[in-house]
């Protein structure tokens, strides 16, 4: 059975638009290049080729790849075909990496460009989130148990924290890009060498210039017939460490959905169950779980196809690369599409964050009491033991009858408080157990929020725009 895909088989028909615009780009690059340095090619034929860019015969395309069962060559035919003046210079010393693999690095570095300004409208709005509640006191958890307390803005810097760090990640993969340039089979250059007739120099000015047409400043001065497959490596590892943040911090929100402090957005007309009207299933963070989970294990698949590049190259990364490219990239774009729709809508509901406080901060102002009785001439290990006594009958309480908290109502009943009493309502108030939690968050905003923000100021008004989500 045929089971060759054809392009006539795809239906992006822009995409292919654009990686055939950017193999002519790549060609024409070399020719003007070459021609600069001394080739007899002549601009007739640059121009013949300049003027097919836009012009493209698909179905030819096609079928000289039925016919060749190679893509780089389908392309060179069917421009030639187009071009009949340039078709004898077309693909003049290079190789199909020379066309494939520089195109590769432009799409990289565009797709990069894509997504860190995305990433950039998440981590703006999930700012302005953080300043809003830095001070609102909720329940820290460590082993997923109540802890002492944090606050909903300081949560939020948490997870900012780590896109934050993947804005790095993402950015340094994109400035880190070189161009493959012109080397040749095995990456030697040795097919130039015979076009200028062992000209050293005029190589090297080549391989430097068609880096600069192609806006890249550097180049990779040494490769096999491929640019390294550790690019590929570096730029997934970056995509895929954001696929762990986002993971992490969907994960937080369907927890605290489930304790119903904060949710994100839910249409009026929104159904969470089809078989229980009530549920607000917490869908979009659930399907960014689902896509991070699929962009974290391309980290993987980029690992094992540059470990198994043997001496020059294999082909073996060619199939593999098509699907692990374009799928880290879409996926990550969908994550932070559907990430910024929640970070526009989520709601927290204070009262029933106050309710589960009342819960546990008993517990928690434990040690407080205790200090205060020992200021008001109390001994301590007396007073530890009274409070260890009474906490494990509120705690009872609890746990073997569903009941609340009532440790409070305890140490009011016991006289031997009685100096605190009145102290208890301070001792108590949620604020004054989040330590410096509002003033982190302050600080970390001015200091390495905004500036990233403002990094990215001229294209956030559109991209900040609200997100509707169709399916």
């Amino acid at each position: 059975m045929e089971t060759t895909i054809y392009f006539e088989e795809v239906e992006n028909y822009f995409f292919l638009l654009l990686i055939y615009k950017l193999y002519a780009d790549i060609v024409n690059i070399n020719l003007g290049s070459t021609k600069e340095l001394g080739l007899d090619i002549t601009d007739e034929q640059i121009s013949e080729l300049e003027s097919a860019i836009h012009d493209i015969d698909f179905a030819a395309a096609a079928e000289h790849e039925k016919r060749v069962r190679h893509d780089v060559m389908a392309h060179v035919h069917t421009l030639a075909a187009r071009c009949p003046r340039a078709a004898p210079i077309i693909h003049l010393g290079a190789t199909s990496c020379y066309v494939g693999d520089n195109t590769d690095l432009i799409v990289l570095r565009h797709g990069l460009d894509l997504l860190l300004p995305r990433l950039a409208a998440v981590i703006s709005r999930l700012a302005k989130f953080a300043d809003e509640y830095k001070s609102l006191p909720i329940l820290g958890f460590t082993h997923l148990q109540p802890a002492q307390l944090t606050t909903v803005g300081k949560r939020a810097s948490l997870w900012l924290s780590d896109l934050l760090m993947d804005e790095r990640a993402l950015s340094r993969a994109r400035d880190d890009l070189r161009f493959r340039g012109v080397k040749g089979t095995t990456g030697t250059q040795a097919s130039f060498m015979q076009l200028f007739n062992g000209d050293s120099e005029k190589v090297r000015a080549l391989d430097k210039r068609v880096a600069e047409l192609a806006g890249f400043d550097k180049r990779y001065i040494v490769t096999g017939q491929t640019y390294s497959r550790k690019v590929d490596l570096e730029v997934i590892a970056a995509l895929s460490g954001l696929g762990a943040t986002v993971h992490k911090m969907c994960s937080d929100i369907r927890i605290l959905a489930s304790r119903k402090e904060l949710e994100e957005p839910f249409e009026t007309s929104q159904i969470g169950s089809s078989a229980m009207p009530y549920k607000r299933n917490p869908m979009r963070s659930e399907r960014c779980c689902a896509l991070a989970r699929h962009l974290i294990t391309l980290h993987a698949n980029a690992a094992n196809t540059h470990a198994v590049q043997w001496l020059e190259r294999t082909l073996d990364d060619s199939a593999n690369r098509r699907l692990t490219l374009a799928e880290a990239f879409l996926t990550a774009d969908a994550t932070l599409l559907t990430l910024l729709n929640i970070c526009q809508g989520l709601v927290v509901y204070p009262k029933v964050v106050e309710r589960h406080i009342a819960q546990e901060l008993p517990f928690m102002a434990t040690e407080n009491i205790i200090m205060a009785m020992v200021q008001a001439g109390g001994d301590r290990q007396v007073c530890h033991e009274k409070i260890r006594v009474l906490s494990h009958e509120a705690g009872a309480q609890v746990k073997q009858h569903g009941k609340d908290n009532d440790l409070i109502d305890r140490v009011k009943k016991d006289s031997y408080f009685a100096p605190i009493i009145s102290q208890l309502d301070a001792i108590l108030d949620a604020s004054t157990f989040i330590g410096r939690a509002p003033e982190q968050v302050t600080e970390f905003l001015e200091e390495e929020i905004n500036p990233l923000v403002s990094k990215y100021k001229d294209v956030l008004s559109e991209l900040e725009k609200p997100v509707a989500l169709n399916i």
